[in-house]
């Protein structure tokens, strides 16, 4: 069901996993030991002993490249833990994995800096794709969730997401061909497909709605 390929030890993905169940850890763990690209530095039952983790890898010249994040714990929340790792470890990815996909828990999520967002009954691939997708520099939403992120009038695909997160930070079309591995052409098609989508008339508008959604910030 895995597809993954077989990287050299210089292209695996370090990954820290944080979450408060500890049944949800092990299953994770357990798959990602299964995957040769992917490779476990470090386990936190929540935020605060994650940001310690994460400061003592870092000063060793070690930090995890992605962060399994689950949303909710306490006290620190996951959407606030993604929000100060960001802040504090700007190279580290980070992708939230939460039983619930409301609109508003998405759009804080991404707001906070999540490169990706997954529920927790998705398949183990799943997460696994949306880790390699965030170390690739990419927004991976699960299909449901992505669907009500957006208005219902609106059907933007996963990588038209990824484009209109990269307009709303105010990339240029070669900039997002070359952050998504695209031709200049394909990303300027995206973006025109956007604009039809969403009924706007310019690049502009595209960006501010973008900014309203939560998919870039201001």
């Amino acid at each position: 069901m895995s597809t993954s390929r077989s990287p050299t030890a210089a292209e695996s993905i370090r990954v820290l996993v944080v979450d408060d169940h500890e049944l949800v850890r092990r299953g994770l763990l357990a798959f990602f030991e299964s995957e040769p690209d992917l490779d476990v530095v470090g386990e936190a039952e929540g935020g605060e002993q994650a940001l310690d983790l994460l400061a003592r890898l870092n000063a060793a010249d070690k930090p995890p490249d992605v962060v399994v994040m689950d949303l909710q714990m306490q006290p620190v929340d996951g959407i606030e833990s993604t929000r100060r790792i960001r802040d504090r470890f700007d190279g580290v990815r980070v992708v939230a994995l939460t039983s619930f996909a409301e609109s508003e828990r998405v759009k804080a999520a991404l707001e906070a800096g999540a490169s990706g967002y997954v529920l927790k009954d998705s398949d183990a691939d799943d997460v696994a794709a949306a880790i390699r997708a965030a170390h690739r520099g990419d927004l991976q939403l699960d299909p449901g969730v992505a669907r009500q992120a957006m208005s219902p009038s609106t059907e933007l695909t996963t990588r038209e997401i990824e484009v209109l997160r990269l307009v709303g930070a105010g990339s240029a079309n070669q900039e997002i061909a070359r952050e998504l591995w695209i031709s200049e052409r394909t990303a300027r098609t995206h973006v025109s497909n956007i604009l039809r989508k969403l009924d706007l008339s310019s690049r502009t508008q595209a960006a501010l709605w973008a900014v309203r959604e939560g998919l870039a910030a201001e």
